[in-house]
């Protein structure tokens, strides 16, 4: 996600500031190069040692005669994008008013002059985020092309957000954003049908390549509804579900106002009569399933002109038989394009695909992380057509 990209992280005085050398892994994990920039307030509670090994890089903790703030952000300075994190309200209120006494306030006016990237993600107490004059000055901020990551409002406090918000925001700011204005809509994971209030029949569809092509297209500018049963995550406007009755009516929902629907979603094929007791083990049962309605057709039939992309999975491990049953569901539904798998990715961070267009098919092996990129991209090419 952050491959070759170039972060300056800016660390002010905030208790959040005993997760930069988490932060700063994470970054790097992601492919970032990183170099720390310290207050003298951050390192009171952190020693700059901490996140130099953290950053495998000099920490900047002063500005000297080696202008080490033009040197990071300044015009063709070595920063893709200057991250802020954590901002205190002071931090934030200091870069509103072009206040540089800081090593990290002087970054970030280098950077807003330079056009470098800003990212901020503010920590403190609930009351210091919502006094008016730091609402005021986020929002100043804000005007000026500078992305906030929201915190987390929990036990009184304005808590840093997750490492997963604030590496996207990161990538977002960074890279260029071809699905910029777009909205895109994605199915994910498993569905869930009842049999009684115990048990389900559901498969074993884990939700990872889903939420991967949901990052994707938010990194690359979109705004991203995911339809699933699963967590909460930064990235996307989640709207959950459980059954298969749920993800399409939810889906139909969001495609009305959508640019593309990528249907990711393992969804049940058959549901049940659900039993309103439990139903007592020991005696012999017989379930009757009933289909249920194909998603991708109920939403090609609403909205015939949107670009979908589907997903086919089979058990046959033959490339030919994939690409046969892609095509004949590519022809069915009019899709963009399919990407045909094996099931026995399901579960796992690797996947190998063949991402089967009208006129070719690309092969993929690799990351879901990597394939949900190679998906966004698609997206971004058909929705410039």
């Amino acid at each position: 996600m952050l491959e070759g990209v170039n972060v300056a992280l800016g660390v002010t005085g905030s208790i959040a500031a005993v997760k930069t050398v988490e932060l700063a892994h994470e970054l790097r994990r992601r492919g970032a190069a990183v170099r720390g920039v310290m207050t003298g307030s951050a390192q009171g509670i952190i020693h700059p040692w901490a996140v130099e090994f953290a950053t495998d890089n000099d920490v900047v903790t002063e500005i000297t005669g080696s202008v080490e703030h033009v040197d990071l952000c300044g015009y063709d300075g070595w920063a893709d994008v200057f991250l802020i994190a954590p901002a205190t309200a002071n931090t934030v209120g200091k870069i509103a008013g072009a206040v540089d006494d800081t090593p990290v306030t002087t970054c970030a006016t280098t950077a807003l002059g330079a056009d470098t990237p800003v990212v901020i993600a503010p920590a403190m107490h609930e009351p210091m985020y919502d006094h008016p004059g730091v609402l005021e000055a986020i929002d100043t901020v804000s005007e000026w092309g500078v992305d906030f990551v929201d915190p987390r409002i929990e036990e009184g406090k304005a808590k840093i957000a997750s490492e997963e918000a604030i590496v996207c925001d990161v990538a977002r700011a960074a890279g260029e954003r071809p699905l910029a204005g777009e909205h895109v809509v994605v199915t994910s994971g498993a569905t869930s049908e009842s049999i009684d209030p115990v048990r389900i029949l559901t498969s074993r569809s884990s939700g990872k390549m889903g939420r991967a092509v949901a990052a994707a297209c938010y990194v690359r500018g979109a705004d991203v509804t995911l339809v699933h049963d699963g967590p909460d995550v930064p990235y996307a406007d989640v709207q959950a579900v459980e059954s298969a009755e749920e993800m399409l009516a939810a889906t139909q929902a969001a495609c009305a106002e959508a640019d593309a629907l990528v249907s990711a979603a393992a969804i049940s094929d058959y549901t049940v009569d659900t039993s309103d007791e439990k139903i007592r083990s020991g005696q012999e049962l017989t379930l009757a399933l009933e289909s249920t309605p194909k998603l991708i057709d109920e939403i090609r039939d609403a909205h015939p002109d949107l670009p979908i992309v589907g997903f086919k999975t089979e058990t046959s491990g033959e490339d030919e038989q994939l690409i046969t049953k892609a095509r004949e569901m590519q022809a069915r539904a009019d899709l963009a394009f399919v990407v045909a798998n094996d099931a026995s990715v399901m579960g796992s961070d690797e996947t190998r695909a063949l991402l089967v267009h009208a006129s070719d098919v690309a092969q993929f092996s690799g990351s879901k992380s990597g394939l949900a990129g190679e998906i966004a991209t698609s997206i971004a090419a058909i929705r410039s057509d």
